[in-house]
């Protein structure tokens, strides 16, 4: 049996960490940089609840990152 190709953890010098954390980090980097985006562009103020839609926007962010290129 082979199992998971992908590493479990990512290795940084001597410490294992989750993918998870640095998932994080670039999801809300791009939330970020999108919400700039939609200010800039005044998409924003059809929204009511502006920090749910940044909470959604990493979650989508986090699960595309987990899809395409950590793979949990």
């Amino acid at each position: 049996m082979t199992g998971n190709p992908y590493p479990h953890e990512l290795a940084l010098g001597d410490v294992y960490i989750t993918p998870v954390i640095p998932a994080l980090f670039i999801a809300y980097m791009a939330s970020v940089i999108t919400v700039k985006i939609l200010n800039i562009f005044k998409v924003s103020r059809f929204f009511i609840g502006r920090a749910y839609i940044f909470l959604s926007i990493m979650t989508l962010y986090m699960l595309l990152i987990d899809r395409f290129f950590i793979h949990f």
